[in-house]
């Protein structure tokens, strides 16, 4: 089975755990590593020969226009990770429209071709948020990837569907592409990726993945590219479980992505999407039912 390999473009100083130590107005006083990373897992892909989907940050597009273009020159697809990673449910939806219209445009100036899929910051569409999703669809997506079924204290929307599904808005429709979840009776185990990749002892990955393959669903793979960066500049006066989601297993997590690329076979979202027959739909209101 083919599963999307995906990679969320933001440096290590824009992620959500942060934001109350570091203001985004002073994001340009910090040393920059979202290249050399971004880089080091486009060399691993281009060795094993495996394109993806990179949800590049508008924030990194306006700063570094020509790794944008790398990456769209190799064959990866280019899709939306919004512009500067807040947070959906944070935001008025004319404000999240305007700032998803500029960098949906700002990636198709820099690459010449239609963006068709989006990822929200810290997958913050929730029961919250499902206006969002309408809002996509003007701006013009395809598809979204930013619906976790189950329960986080940051996102999620439990009892969502696990698979991909057809969400029905009123002018239209979207391709929901929800993060993979191991079905554990009547909970889930969050693996696909991330912080829970850098977690979970490869072995326990390497068989969850197996069996959501075995369940005939592709496995929804993200990682950030500060996630192969153990050298990273340290964030000082953050608390013990926000020095440990971010920090742990930094050292390792780029030779587990090796064993993983060697393990699995993986695809751009786009093209596994084409492939897929997908028949499950939902409206917003019974979405926004298991939102609540």
């Amino acid at each position: 089975m083919i599963n999307p390999l995906t990679v969320d473009v933001e440096d290590y100083f824009q992620v959500e755990a942060f934001k109350q130590h570091i203001d985004r107005t002073t994001w340009n006083d910090f040393p920059v590593r979202v290249e050399q990373n971004t880089s080091l897992i486009l060399d691993l892909l281009a060795q094993k020969n495996i394109k993806g989907t990179f949800f590049v940050l508008g924030w990194i597009a306006e700063k570094f226009p020509e790794l944008v273009k790398k990456i769209h020159n190799q064959g990866h697809e280019i899709a939306s990770h919004g512009y500067d990673h807040k947070l959906i449910y944070t935001q008025k939806p004319a404000q999240f429209l305007e700032e998803t219209r500029k960098s949906k445009h700002l990636l198709e100036q820099l690459i010449g071709e239609e963006v068709c899929g989006y990822r929200a910051a810290t997958f913050s569409i929730t029961g919250e948020s499902l206006w969002a999703l309408e809002l996509l669809v003007e701006a013009g997506f395809k598809y979204d990837s930013s619906i976790y079924p189950g329960r986080h204290d940051r996102y999620g929307i439990p009892g969502s569907p696990t698979q991909p599904y057809i969400i029905n808005t009123v002018e239209s429709e979207l391709v929901e592409f929800p993060i993979s979840v191991l079905p554990l009776g009547k909970a889930v185990l969050p693996v696909a990726g991330g912080g829970y990749f850098r977690l979970f002892p490869y072995w326990f990955c390497r068989w969850a993945y197996q069996k959501i393959n075995a369940a005939a669903r592709p496995v929804m793979f993200y990682i950030h590219p500060w996630e192969v960066d153990p050298q990273q500049p340290k964030i000082d006066g953050i608390n013990l479980a926000t020095r440990f989601r971010h920090y742990v297993n930094l050292s390792r997590c780029e030779h587990k992505l090796h064993l993983l690329v060697d393990d699995f076979k993986f695809g751009r979202v786009s093209d596994l999407l084409d492939q897929m027959a997908i028949t499950d739909r939902l409206n917003l209101t019974e979405l926004r039912r298991l939102g609540c």
